[in-house]
């Protein structure tokens, strides 16, 4: 376990400083955002701060990156159709389940990388994007929606609580944690609906 310890790399700190250069702290040098971008390519864990607050940007730093590239051609990763149902999720009550759902979904991506080449190679074949191979990808979209469900299900407190109280079928559920955990099904059940949707809009 202290061998593990020992060998995890702690993430590369880089500060950004009021004229907006970023500063290479392992390096000593000034980088860009591009440099950054090639970084996290290349599997490399950075933090990013503001070198006069000491406050964590990381987030916008790397939402700045993706900003960058989908302002390149034919670098355009999110549909506008997401990034138009994304915005909708602010202040929306699912909002807190967004990021576990989208964080959730890209470590399978990531994990199934060579499946999902497959299936779009399928898809593609032809010429034409649409089939066999659009099909199976929909599938896996929903196969990633029921493992959530199921994971979020799980690991919640309340589906806990819930399942301990399990035996007793007859009895009524808590009060608050009965209401909390149906409201957070129905933010489920709305989640899958909207992500069905999505994907025969397709």
């Amino acid at each position: 376990m202290q061998g593990m310890m020992a060998s995890e790399k702690e993430p590369t700190v880089i500060k950004k400083y009021a004229n907006r250069r970023l500063y290479h702290t392992g390096t000593s040098s000034y980088v860009t955002l591009e440099d950054l971008a090639g970084l996290v390519r290349g599997g490399e864990d950075f933090v990013v701060y503001d070198a006069k607050s000491g406050e964590d940007i990381t987030r916008s730093v790397l939402a700045q990156i993706i900003f960058d590239e989908e302002s390149k051609d034919g670098q355009n990763l999110l549909p506008i159709t997401f990034l138009r149902q994304l915005i909708r999720f602010y202040g929306d009550s699912m909002q807190a389940l967004v990021p576990r759902y989208l964080e959730f979904s890209m470590e399978n991506l990531t994990k199934e990388q060579n499946q999902f080449r497959d299936m779009m190679g399928k898809a593609f074949t032809g010429g034409a994007f649409g089939g066999t191979g659009l099909d199976a990808i929909q599938a896996q979209t929903r196969a990633n929606m029921a493992m959530f469900t199921e994971a979020f299900r799980l690991f919640n407190p309340f589906a806990a609580a819930a399942a301990s109280a399990q035996p007793k079928a007859d009895a009524a559920p808590a009060a608050g944690k009965g209401d909390e955990l149906g409201d957070l099904k129905r933010e489920l059940s709305e989640m899958r609906d909207r992500l069905d949707k999505l994907a025969k809009t397709k």
